[in-house]
């Protein structure tokens, strides 16, 4: 299911147009740093995540790349949280690890532009050149 979020997302996104859905995906992912502050178990160290986070999703207002890294960073977040026993969300207790499953998915489309599912689904069926033989 964590996966089928993520497309889903991606999915949803396409629907927003450029430059608009960048700039969203690093609201977005910049927020995703926040998410374990009340009560993730890290101290002070929930509030340098989130500092991080800041400086990747402003640096993402112009570079889908960097908003791919912050997911990944989210994804190692949600690792540790799990491992810690400290769930983003404290009645589901696994959902720190499928939170973990869902952003990698999320950041593998950022890695590709953010391309609307149109897009990608072009750039992937599209053949390439033949290449000439000498």
């Amino acid at each position: 299911m964590p996966v089928v979020i993520g497309l889903l997302y991606v999915g949803l996104n396409s629907l927003v147009p450029e430059p608009h859905r960048r700039r969203l995906n690093a609201l977005v992912v910049t927020g995703a740093g926040a998410t374990y502050i009340s009560g993730g178990g890290f101290g002070l160290w929930e509030l340098v995540f989130c500092a991080l986070l800041l400086v990747v999703g402003y640096t993402g207002l112009t570079s889908y790349t960097f908003i791919g890294v912050g997911w990944l960073l989210h994804t190692v977040w949600d690792v540790v949280h799990h491992r810690r026993g400290t769930p983003i969300i404290p009645s589901l207790h696994d959902s720190s690890f499928g939170c973990a499953l869902c952003d990698p998915v999320i950041a593998l489309w950022c890695f590709t532009g953010g391309l609307s599912v149109t897009d990608l689904f072009d750039r992937v069926t599209r053949r390439a050149p033949a290449t000439a033989r000498p």
